[in-house]
């Protein structure tokens, strides 16, 4: 099922742009932060983007080339750990979207509940990337970069298992980190790398 679009019907009936903005990666305890935003068209649809989290990694990456192709505007950033560890998740987060905002100078920005204070008018939508389909455009290209990175990751650091959790802590993970340490694409702000970093010093 698509994700619809009436947040953009109704700017797009004023005449207004709009930008949709999502981000991954705000859980897990490895890897960057994505933060994406999408301006589509007016009248736009695909008839086929949805939240990112309800599709299958080979749809994601076929729907992230239709959007960069069919998208008047997109801008994918992507947030290091230690711009995390400075702000921490939310402000970072903030702080990507902000700029992706005023980079698009679109007339009205959606984000998935986030809240940005902006002289724009904003509109912070609880699961709006599956109210929206600029976000859950947004949440697409986040979701596939982001995915691409720790792919990479794995293939540096085979034993971590990156390909298939991602960074986020499952128990493969958290077994890792106990047996090999903390790497520096851990966020050391999250607690458990924090508590793995506090066990080193007494080894």
């Amino acid at each position: 099922m698509k994700t619809p679009n009436k947040y953009e019907l109704e700017a797009w009936r004023e005449g207004l742009s709009v930008v949709g903005i999502d981000e991954a990666g705000r859980g897990p305890l490895a890897g960057p932060l994505v933060v994406a935003g999408v301006i589509f068209p007016q009248g736009y649809d695909s008839g086929e983007i949805n939240d990112s989290k309800q599709l299958t990694e080979k749809k994601r990456e076929a729907l992230y080339d239709i959007i960069i192709r069919d998208a008047l505007f997109y801008d994918i950033r992507v947030v290091e750990v230690e711009e995390i560890d400075r702000l921490n998740i939310l402000e970072a987060d903030r702080k990507a979207m902000t700029e992706i905002a005023l980079a698009s100078k679109a007339d009205l920005i959606l984000t998935d509940a986030v809240d940005l204070y902006i002289d724009k008018k904003v509109i912070s939508l609880i699961k709006g990337d599956t109210l929206s389909c600029s976000i859950a455009a947004g949440s697409i290209l986040a979701k596939v970069t982001r995915d691409r990175i720790m792919y990479e990751y794995d293939r540096i650091y085979p034993e971590y298992g990156f390909a298939s959790h991602k960074g986020y802590g499952t128990k493969k993970h958290l077994e890792a980190l106990e047996k090999y340490g903390v790497l520096p694409i851990h966020r050391k702000s999250y607690r458990p790398v924090m508590d793995r970093l506090q066990m080193s010093l007494f080894d």
